[in-house]
């Protein structure tokens, strides 16, 4: 597999990191970010969220569509 920016430059030399959570297209470290995410629970009344964050991979793209505003 190949990152799907960087084949859209004509470059196949880069390694990929991971799938973006939100389009699906293949990232390289240089065409993507990881970030972290609200864990959401099902355990009934009371508190429905980890204190811990997971990590998530995404591309540029969509990073920069969740951060405007």
């Amino acid at each position: 597999m190949k990152c799907y920016d960087c084949d859209q430059n004509g470059r196949s030399d880069t390694t990929p990191i991971g799938v973006c959570s939100r389009c699906n297209l293949v990232i390289c470290p240089e065409h993507g970010r990881v970030t972290q995410a609200l864990v959401h629970l099902v355990r009934g009344t009371g508190k429905s969220t980890s204190d811990l964050p997971a990590r998530r991979a995404v591309c540029l793209t969509c990073h920069a569509a969740e951060n405007v505003g």
